[in-house]
């Protein structure tokens, strides 16, 4: 019996946190509207609420803890 491959384990923090699209680009939700929101300014606010791309090396290091996303 030829034996198999080890299984890849999913990053279960990115799992939580990031969201691979069908053409393999990861989406995140932006850091900063938990608190302390008076200070910060309508337009600020509204631009977070937009989700966050993951470009260059830092796609490719989420793709590589989410093998089966």
């Amino acid at each position: 019996m030829a034996e198999k491959q080890p299984k890849v384990k999913t990053h279960k923090g990115a799992k939580k946190r990031f969201k691979i699209t069908a053409n393999g680009k990861a989406l995140f939700a932006r850091k900063g509207r938990r608190h302390i929101l008076v200070t910060k300014s309508a337009k600020r606010k509204r631009s977070l609420r937009k989700t966050g791309v993951a470009d260059g090396i830092m796609a490719r290091t989420i793709r590589k803890m989410l093998p089966y996303a």
